[in-house]
């Protein structure tokens, strides 16, 4: 697994890349993740959410513009723990999760606004792979994104660290 630092991509790559507006607090056991982007746009309904993590997410993380509710958690341990399984780098909620406890131990990188313990409704809305835009950044799918605990940051490519 790759550690990224973002701090050293923004000084190796200040015009490919875009800052995220601080807002996100780390939550997962990776304190360091990036990937591909995959987005999914819902409301207080995580049914997208959890049909992605049942697949294959090697090399890629899902960014989920959830508006930026407080009112549900979009992401739960179970959901985490199925991430984590089919090896998703990390998932990026503009919304709440829930059950910290347990996705602080599980093997996948998740930042979100806060906590809330409530789940939200299943009714299956919400849209898969569309730009998002979300802490003044579009969020496109197929571009890349990284994070750690200085922050969160968009690239249009692959990046690699730079070298020691």
């Amino acid at each position: 697994m790759t550690q990224y630092v973002t701090p050293d991509l923004c000084d190796e790559y200040p015009d490919l890349i875009t800052v995220v507006e601080p807002m996100f607090n780390n939550y997962g056991a990776r304190e360091s993740f990036g990937g591909e982007i995959v987005t999914v746009k819902c409301h207080e309904d995580n049914s997208k959410v959890k049909e992605l993590v049942d697949t294959d997410g090697k090399g890629k993380v899902m960014v989920v513009d959830g508006g930026g509710s407080m009112r549900h958690a979009l992401l739960g341990d179970m959901l985490a723990e199925k991430a984590a399984k089919n090896g998703w780098e990390g998932i990026i909620i503009y919304g709440c999760i829930r059950d910290v406890d347990v996705i602080m131990e599980t093997e996948l990188g998740v930042q979100a606004l806060a906590t809330n313990p409530l789940k939200t409704d299943k009714r299956d809305l919400g849209d898969v792979n569309v730009k998002v835009k979300f802490g003044g950044v579009d969020f496109v799918p197929g571009q890349f994104v990284y994070a750690d605990n200085n922050g969160i940051i968009v690239s249009p490519q692959k990046l690699e660290m730079p070298e020691a």
